[in-house]
């Protein structure tokens, strides 16, 4: 599972939700020009470069741009700074799904009935660790946990479900974490602070984004 809270995961949620036929993660920029290239106009240019919208790109990688009047029924090549680069670095698991807080019930839910060994993969910003994935990687070990999931816990899951634990109160504590770490500092410099809120908003989306191999695209999935 791959996780980008800031912003790449949560963009892929809405754009599901809001009728995106398909949504094609690419590595690089010119990744992203060769699909189009390759497969014509009626592609979609989506992502950033340090949370920038990409010169001659269409969409950048805010969530709310990708409302329904621009992505029902298109499909887009997606590429950002983190989270397409740890989503394709996951493809080589069973089955691989993103998780945001927009759609958290959704993967607990998805996941709970999996009796297969569960991998949090979280994008991180710039290399380093990033504290709202970190924080939803907890929230979905708690929820497995509370739905009566028999999950066995290394490590890093006991520490990211303590994190979890110890600010997951209220709205305003959750947002609050979320806020001080690197990605929202970074998202609040560029005037983008809206993206951060919306981020961390629960359950926002009922689906699920899975990524198929064999077409190297994230549709939502077929049997949640």
């Amino acid at each position: 599972m791959a996780i980008d809270v800031l912003r790449a995961t949560t963009t892929v949620a809405h754009a599901l939700a809001n009728g995106a036929r398909r949504i094609i993660p690419c590595e690089q920029v010119e990744q992203a020009r060769d699909v189009r290239d390759q497969e014509g106009p009626h592609i979609l240019l989506g992502g950033e470069r340090e949370g920038k919208l990409i010169p001659g790109f269409d969409l950048d990688n805010s969530p709310t741009a990708w409302s329904a009047a621009a992505v029902a029924d298109r499909e887009i090549a997606f590429t950002t700074t983190n989270g397409t680069r740890a989503l394709i670095r996951a493809s080589q698991a069973d089955r691989v799904i993103t998780a945001a807080f927009a759609n958290l019930s959704a993967v607990i839910g998805f996941l709970q009935h999996d009796k297969r060994p569960i991998h949090l993969v979280c994008a991180g910003t710039d290399g380093h660790v990033a504290v709202e994935d970190t924080l939803l990687a907890g929230a979905i070990v708690a929820g497995l946990l509370t739905r009566g999931h028999a999950v066995e816990l290394n490590d890093a899951a006991i520490l990211v479900r303590g994190l979890w634990q110890s600010c997951a109160t209220t709205e305003i504590e959750r947002l609050t974490v979320i806020r001080s770490g690197l990605g929202a500092t970074k998202l609040i410099a560029l005037g983008m602070a809206a993206d951060i809120d919306t981020a961390a908003q629960i359950d926002r989306v009922d689906l699920i984004p899975e990524y198929l191999p064999q077409s190297r695209d994230l549709r939502a999935a077929c049997n949640q």
